[in-house]
């Protein structure tokens, strides 16, 4: 049985789901650790607007006994509070009269699904594409990575994660100690282990915002605890850091992803990129983890590291140039 789970639901619709499968019966399922997971979501200085109208919080549907997992598909529901502004435009059914305000779109953002969505399936209404391909859809990821965080928790292996860079700060990326992770308090604006670099995002983000522009940045995700053996070698689609690289990627506005210290080591000779092993009379030991806890394709016992390289999201207030899709007038 394997973890897995989809999720459905559009940006202004009525609600996100998200359908678990692979949660084994007699797993506690606490919602409230859900719940605070969504609100960990929704932090972050600089964060959209939407995160300001939403205040996610999740209803369990199925799957679910008394505070237990049944060993059935799980499926979970956050509504959106926004859809009771939408409702006309988003409703399900074809409405008896247009409404007064169809919102349609026709000018597609640079950067987004828009034009080639509209072009893929077809359609003179962008909303059609950007609806589901908001990073609204996130939360519905992170409610079944609530799930998963309990799960891995019965194996004592933890999942922490910061903020390594934004925009140009600092030059190369946070290389930062579990410990330091651990030790980022809750109200950190960006989640950063370094206060002093923390101030200095905050800053370029509000001159950024001042100048109508957005930015992109990289984020660091560790687990600890993770046994030897998880993965395998012997086929491409069993290489976890291949199966790790795609659901990082498939992250909306994730251009990139990094494994251990791969960047570096491709600037660097094989006596130096590689960690030495060793042995402590108990166990094999590396005294570094420039591998980020992955050879070939199997952890390794070391903290499996990731980082994801996120473009600038792509709803600016100082527009692009792009173009009509009906009329191919130039639009900005």
């Amino acid at each position: 049985m394997h973890f897995k789970f989809t999720t459905a639901g559009e940006s202004h619709g009525p609600a996100l789901v998200t359908i678990i499968e692979g949660v084994p019966a007699g797993l506690p399922i606490d919602q409230d650790a859900i719940d605070h997971e969504l609100w960990r979501r929704q932090q972050g200085y600089g964060r959209g607007g939407r995160m300001k109208i939403e205040s996610d919080s999740v209803k369990v549907l199925a799957g679910v006994r008394h505070g237990k997992a049944l060993g059935s598909p799980i499926a979970l529901i956050i509504e959106n509070r926004d859809f009771v502004h939408w409702q006309d435009v988003m409703s399900a059914v074809e409405p008896d009269t247009e409404p007064k305000n169809p919102r349609e779109v026709k000018r597609p953002r640079p950067g987004h699904a828009d034009l080639a969505g509209g072009l893929k399936f077809q359609t003179r209404d962008l909303r059609d594409i950007l609806e589901r391909a908001s990073a609204r859809e996130t939360a519905a990821r992170v409610a079944a990575g609530a799930v998963a965080k309990q799960l891995l928790a019965q194996f004592s292996i933890e999942v922490r994660s910061h903020v390594a860079k934004i925009g140009p700060i600092p030059q190369r990326p946070i290389d930062a100690a579990w410990e330091s992770i651990a030790a980022i308090p809750v109200d950190s604006l960006l989640n950063c282990v370094d206060r002093g670099l923390e101030r200095e995002m905050v800053a370029f983000i509000d001159e950024a915002k001042a100048n109508g522009d957005t930015l992109g940045g990289v984020f660091e995700v560790v687990a600890k605890g993770i046994p030897v053996g998880l993965g395998s070698h012997t086929s491409w689609e069993d290489k976890l850091d291949g199966r790790i690289a795609r659901a990082i990627m498939s992250i909306h506005a994730v251009k990139a992803v990094e494994i251990g210290e791969a960047i570096e080591n491709a600037g660097r000779f094989g006596s130096e990129a590689h960690d030495q092993i060793h042995h402590d009379g108990e166990q094999f030991v590396r005294p570094t983890n420039r591998a980020g806890g992955l050879e070939g394709g199997i952890t390794n016992g070391e903290e499996l590291r990731v980082r994801g390289y996120m473009k600038p999201i792509s709803t600016l207030r100082k527009a692009l140039h792009s173009v009509d899709i009906d009329s191919k007038e130039d639009s900005l």
